[in-house]
């Protein structure tokens, strides 16, 4: 737990949500690995709070199904759900292929030049072999679609859905798939900036299925991170 007790929680804010949010990055960037024990105690200890703001961090990450509560037995990080990360990526596939659309139909000239400058951050992101700085920049670019959409409720519906599929998403960031996911991101921005909505629509679509490629590879290779048979 020596990672975690280095993590500093601001005291003038709700506490729970930062432990929240803490375990679940560590969670979905597999420092946390599936299977590991997380004990309430030893986390408050370790973040210098009472136990209850991490009984609640804990009954928010069942709920995100990230952890196994077992009443007598302990808490245990949940494995990846294969069916879960192919639900969250129906999901997904069909709010942000309307949000994209949306967008081309009817955005600011700003828009253009923001998502332009997301991209060369992200190149940046690419040439630097840092596939943690690129997540963020990922994160930050489907969520300005959706702002400029004027859908973040709908952001918000994807956010809670989409934890099982981001820990797969980690797992596959080599070097050549952060490339093409720039390059797709690329084309996204390109039908964009021409208002050319079927396209747009389209590429987000091949975007959010390479998962479906990619899964199985990574499933089949590290099979101790994932529940048997699918579940």
């Amino acid at each position: 737990m020596d990672m975690l007790e280095q993590t500093e929680i601001d005291l003038r804010l709700p506490v729970a949500p930062q432990i929240h949010q803490i375990l679940r990055q560590r969670i979905i960037c597999n420092q946390l690995s599936p299977g590991s024990r997380m004990s309430e105690a030893e986390l408050a200890t370790g973040f210098a709070v009472s136990r209850q703001p991490v009984r609640e961090a804990f009954i928010k990450l069942a709920n995100d199904g990230l952890l196994n509560v077992l009443p007598n037995r302990g808490s245990f990080v949940r494995k990846i759900s294969i069916n879960a990360v192919m639900d969250a990526r129906f999901v997904r596939e069909a709010i942000e292929a309307d949000i994209v659309k949306l967008v081309a139909q009817e955005h600011e000239a700003s828009l253009d030049r923001t998502l332009g400058r997301q991209i060369a951050q992200q190149q940046k992101a690419v040439e630097q072999g840092d596939p943690d700085a690129f997540i963020e920049l990922d994160e930050l670019f489907h969520q300005t679609l959706a702002e400029a959409a004027k859908k973040a409720g709908a952001w918000a519906v994807i956010q809670s859905q989409k934890a099982q599929m981001d820990r797969v998403r980690y797992l596959s960031l080599g070097q050549q798939n952060i490339a093409k996911l720039v390059e797709q991101h690329r084309a996204i921005t390109v039908a964009i900036a021409d208002r050319d909505s079927a396209t747009a629509e389209q590429a987000m679509r091949t975007h959010l299925r390479r998962i479906i490629n990619d899964l199985p590879t990574i499933a089949q290779q590290k099979p101790e991170l994932f529940e048997p048979g699918g579940n």
